[in-house]
Formats: structure tokens, C-alpha cells, sequence
């Protein structure tokens, strides 16, 4: 099995099984969590938005595949002359939308569409971040990234699945085995297989996940592992909780909760 192959198996797999779980996939499945990613665009100290901006030249045109909230489009329209931001969640553009208003940031537009589908121009920078792993036709993303960036690609890519810390939880909450996503050992094989030869810039450790509250930590589990209130799954969660969750200077985390780290994988196009 190819490189592209197996990503799109281990997507199909995971999707499959997550789906089982939930029933029904909700139309915009960011709804209940879409305003946990706004943020000031004039913030400092984000080490992410910093790589990133270093590597766009003032006045350079960005795509945004993904974008979310604006979390790294607004900051990074700063520095460019335009931002396109193509987003598939309703309630993620929204989020991005007020936000913009907020801070009088002009220079981003909103293609309310997933990537495959989206009718947008070539811009100088294609860029995205934590977007890979449930993309199945992996093969088509990139391609599509690389043909509509015409001097550089970046591609922000953890080295374990997102949700990888609460792998454990599901096994004991469902009783199953959880099956992983992609993600930055799974990605260069891809891009070796598309003969793209990337550069991987290592970003510092982001540290585990912290809760100000157990109900807060509660609730973000359940959600993470398809878990409905009132049933025997959560009970079983409340019953793991107890053990599971540790306390440290008033925030509570998962117990062996590992830091993660993002990368930054980029190469240029020759499109320009």
C-alpha cells in the first residue's frame, strides 16, 4: 500500500469508527467549540504565528486552508496584502468574521468551503495548520495546496494525532482499541510519493491540555470521546475521572498527558 494509501485507510478507519460512536455526524462539528478559537491578532509571544510571519514577505498574498477562528489569518493579514480564508464550519467563520470586526481588519476574505471544492485564486503563500489529519484524498489536498501557491507552501503539522492524550480514556471508556489519525510520520511519505522534498522546522513543545475545572475537563472529554450525558458511557467516564485527571497550581490536566509538538512543513513552488 502506498504512502497516499494508507493515509487515506487510516482516515477512513478512524472517521468509521468515530462516526459509530456518535451516530449521527453533525453538520458543522466545530458549533459547540468554534469560539475557543478567537484570539487577538495583536498578541505576542505565540511562537506558531512568529515561525510563520518570518517566513512571509510584507505585502505577499496568503491563502489560509482551514483558517478556523482566524487564529493564524488575522495576525498573519498584518503583514500581507490580502488574506484569503477558505473555512468549510458556519460557525467557525463566524468566529473569524466577528473577530476581524472587532479588530478593524479589512484585508481577509471568507470562502465558506472546503478545500477541494473551493474557487479561489493563487496567492503567494498557501498555508495550513492542523488541517491534514482528516483530509482522506490526501494526494488531491496537496496537490491542489502546491498548484495555488506561487512561491511557498506551509503546512503546520503535529507529530501525533491531535487527540492522541485521550487515546488511553477511549480504550477504557469503549472498551476498544482507538484508532489513530495521521499526522507528521504519515505526512512526508505522502509528499516524498508527490516528489515534494519539504524542509521540517521543529516549533517548541506545546504542553498538554489544562481544565480550570473538573466539570470543564469533564465535558471537553466527552465531547472528544462521543460521549452523550445520561448513559451508562458516561458514568463509566465520571468513574475514570477520578483517577484520571491530576490537580497542578489551580488547573487540572489528564494524568500522563504528554507535551505536543508542532512542525512547520514548507517548500517552495517555482509558481511565481
Amino acid at each position: 500500500m502506498s504512502a497516499i494509501e494508507t493515509w487515506g485507510e487510516m482516515v477512513r478507519v478512524e472517521h468509521a469508527q468515530s462516526d459509530r460512536m456518535r451516530g449521527v455526524r453533525p453538520t458543522d462539528t466545530w458549533s459547540q467549540s468554534a469560539t475557543q478559537f478567537r484570539a487577538d491578532p495583536h498578541r505576542t509571544g505565540d511562537h506558531t504565528v512568529e515561525a510563520l510571519r518570518s517566513r512571509v514577505l510584507p505585502g505577499e498574498t496568503l491563502l489560509d486552508i482551514g483558517a478556523g477562528g482566524g487564529r493564524l489569518a488575522l495576525p498573519l493579514a498584518l503583514t500581507c496584502s490580502a488574506v484569503t480564508a477558505v473555512e468549510p464550519s458556519p460557525s467557525m467563520c463566524a468566529v473569524l468574521r466577528e473577530t476581524a470586526d472587532e479588530y478593524s481588519i479589512e484585508n481577509v476574505s471568507i470562502v465558506e468551503s472546503g478545500w477541494l471544492d473551493a474557487d479561489v485564486e493563487p496567492a503567494d503563500v498557501a498555508l495550513c495548520s492542523h488541517v491534514v489529519y482528516v483530509v482522506e484524498d490526501i494526494g488531491a489536498f496537496v496537490r491542489k495546496m502546491d498548484s495555488h501557491a506561487r512561491r511557498l507552501v506551509m503546512a503546520v503539522v503535529f507529530e501525533a494525532s491531535p487527540l492522541s492524550q485521550v487515546y488511553g480514556l477511549w480504550e477504557q471508556v469503549h472498551g476498544e482499541m482507538r484508532h489513530a489519525l495521521p499526522s507528521l510520520p504519515q505526512f512526508l511519505p505522502v509528499l516524498e510519493e508527490l516528489g515534494i522534498q519539504p524542509d521540517v522546522t521543529e516549533l517548541d513543545h506545546q504542553p498538554p491540555r489544562t481544565f480550570a475545572s473538573v466539570e470543564e475537563a469533564r465535558e471537553a472529554v466527552a465531547r472528544w470521546l462521543f460521549i452523550n450525558p445520561d448513559t451508562d458511557a458516561m458514568t463509566r467516564l465520571d468513574h475514570i475521572l477520578q483517577d484520571a485527571l491530576r490537580e497542578e497550581n489551580g488547573a487540572w490536566q489528564i494524568e500522563g498527558a504528554q507535551p505536543s509538538r508542532p512542525n512547520i512543513v514548507s517548500w517552495e513552488t517555482g509558481h511565481a
